[in-house]
Parts: C-alpha cells; structure tokens; sequence
C-alpha cells in the first residue's frame, strides 16, 4: 500500500516579514486616522467664512462604514469684533452609510445628531439669513459627509430664538425635540408623489410640539405636505419675550397653535390658527407695575375680555394663506371675521381642520358671496 504524500505550504522568512510589515502598517494608519481626520476637520471648521467651529475628538469605526464626531461646535463671528455667538453645537453627530439602503442597492448616507443645540439669534431673523445660515450649515455638513443623505435623526435637540439685545433678554426654544426623516434620496417608492417622510416632537413650556410631513425633496420646487400642532403651552413661562417685544406679561394663560399646508408646482395652501386660553394679564403680580404699564395693560385685558369666547375662555383666529411664493395671498379681513365669530358665535375647535392636501394645492375655490354680517352670524361648518 503505497502512501499519499502531503505538501505543506509554508511561506518564506521575506514574506512573512513583507505580511508582519503590511499588518503593523494598516494597525498604525487605524491608530492615526482618527487623529489625521481630526486634524483636516478642525482646519475646515476654522475657515468657514463669517464662523468659526471646533471639534474635541473624533471615533471611527471601519467596520461598519461609519465615524462620529463629538463635543462640536460652530459659532457665527462678528467681522469687525471677532466676537463669537453660539450657532450650533451638539454633543455627537454619527456618520455612516445606510445599510439598509445599501441592500436595495443605493450607496446613501445616514445622520443621527445627538443633543444638538441651533440657534437663531435677532440679527440672523430675516428668513433670509435665516436659509442662509441653513445653507452654510448644510454646506459644512457636505464637507464631513460626501454621500447623499437618505436618512436623518435628531435625538434630545434644541432649538432656540435668541436677543440679547432686548430687555430683558430673550432666549424661546422648542426642547428635546426627536426628529426623524427617512427615504430622503427616494431610494425606494420611486413612482410615489412624496416618498419622503418627516415626523418630530418637541417640549414647548410644559406643552408638546407634533409635526407630520410627507414630502418630495428631489421636486425643484418644494413638494410637500405637512400639518403641525402646539398644545398647552405655558404663557407665563413666556413673559420675557411678552415683556421685551410687547410690552406685557402674562399672569395666566395657554397658547395653541395648528396649522397645515401643501405646495406643489410653485404653490401652496394652507392656514395658521393660533388660539389662547384663559388668558389672565392683570393681577396681583402687578402691583409694582408703573401707572402706564399698568393702563397698557389694562387695554390689552379688556380687549382680550372683548373678544374671547365666553363660554370656551378663548381668543382664536384662523389665518388663511395661499397663492404663489412670489406672491402670496394673507387673507386679513378673513382673520378678523374668524375672531369675531369666535368670540360671538361659535368657538373655533382646538385641533387640526384636515382640510389642506397636496391635491387641492391650484384649486381655485368657491367665491364666497356672504356679505361681512352673513360671514360672521353664520360660519360654514
């Protein structure tokens, strides 16, 4: 019986040397990469015109396609004083690519902020600055992840409207607000009108924030259609912007406010209905007020007396808006006419109409031929 002969492969002392060599390479490049991207990301940071930003340190992990960034921040400079103000920080952003995306065969990216904090402050309140400072920010967003982003996550975030110019100063925010936006590169759905989704939810001083969005990001002009609510909100907790701006505070009272609106094709539609709640704006707080504040005061109670709805102790309105974005329609005397009737006649509901959809965004409506009376006395249902 004749035995079979074995081969053992063996390598040589060179190779072995060149794979040793090629292993501590690739160990020493993982070791350093980190601190490499760091280095070129601060750089980044520091030269983005009219702010300045820094991050603290910087987690890659290869094996999933992802790294994170931690303690960032991007504050606005003032050109003349260097002076900085906060803009925006949070406490970890995670960067990766999207697996499940990946599977239906798109390379997309995903962003998941952790504890963000963006702030708008008085002299960035134009919508203009406003879609300036977002459109900077996006571009910094670009430089740190180069693939489309096709979903987008916002845990524990903040959002505030600042002026410390007034007085006293004022500092309103939505806090821990969640934010979920998914299919935003339309990897799936491709024959959808709004495959995009966007869902969030904010604290709103001791009331909640809820916004519903479907939406198509790849339209050239914004598609979308989305209905939001405030309920309950504390309007005692809001007396330094009511002080600062109006002139007043507030001893008691609740704010609301829903709306809905679509557009498409250069349109939309919608309206806003803000409505208020046993609202009290003189008291025994006031005693120490001066004689003027309080006879202003005094004229803004009595008006809020005067056109509150008795029976639901509530002022409301309903604003509706429409037309084209280069020329859109405030339908004013409308809004009085809701105020009267919800004062007199019938108390305005306290919730979302779902009335307002993609389909009726161009529909030319019904002209209303009520006179101002009809229109008051009786309210269409």
């Amino acid at each position: 019986m004749v035995k079979a002969t074995t081969h053992k492969f063996r390598f040589s002392k060179k190779t072995k040397i060149v794979i040793i060599a090629i292993i501590l390479l690739l160990i020493v490049i993982r070791i350093l990469l980190p601190y490499v991207v760091l280095y070129f990301a601060n750089e980044r940071l520091a030269k983005v015109h009219g702010y300045y930003g820094h991050i603290d340190d910087i987690d890659i992990a290869l094996y999933r396609g992802a790294y994170g960034v931690n303690d960032i921040y991007l504050n606005k400079v003032d050109t003349v004083t260097r002076k900085q103000t906060d803009f925006f920080k949070a406490e970890n952003i995670d960067l990766s690519v999207e697996w499940k995306a990946l599977l239906d065969g798109s390379i997309v990216g995903e962003l998941v902020f952790n504890e963000p904090n963006l702030v708008f402050t008085k002299d960035k309140a134009e919508l203009r600055d406003v879609k300036k400072d977002t459109s900077d920010f996006r571009k910094v967003l670009k430089d740190f992840m180069p693939l489309k982003i096709n979903r987008f996550e916002i845990n524990k975030g903040s959002l505030h409207y600042a002026d410390h110019t007034s007085k006293p100063k004022v500092d309103v925010a939505l806090r821990n607000m969640y934010v979920l936006a998914t299919n935003l590169t339309n990897t799936t759905d491709s024959k959808v009108l709004l495959p995009s989704m966007v869902t969030a939810s904010a604290h709103a001083y001791e009331g909640s924030m809820v916004l519903n969005m479907m939406l198509n990001p790849l339209e050239t002009t914004p598609t979308f259609d989305l209905n939001c609510e405030i309920k309950n909100t504390n309007l005692v907790l809001l007396n330094d912007f009511f002080q600062a701006y109006g002139k007043v505070d507030v001893n008691r009272g609740s704010f609301g406010l829903y709306t809905e609106f679509a557009s498409k094709n250069g349109q939309f539609s919608g309206y806003v209905k803000p409505i208020i709640k046993d609202l009290d704006v003189l008291g025994p707080e006031d005693r120490k007020d001066t004689f003027l504040q309080k006879v202003w005061e005094g004229l803004v109670g009595t008006g809020g007396v005067a056109l509150k709805n008795q029976r639901k102790d509530q002022i409301a309105t309903k604003v509706e808006i429409d037309g084209k974005y280069n020329d859109p329609k405030i339908h004013s005397l409308e809004a009085v006419l809701k105020i009267l009737t919800n004062a007199f006649i019938q108390a305005i509901n306290p919730s979302i109409d779902n009335q307002i959809s993609i389909t009726s965004v161009g529909v030319e409506k019904k002209e209303d031929k009520r006179n101002i009376i009809q229109k008051i006395f009786k309210p269409n249902k």
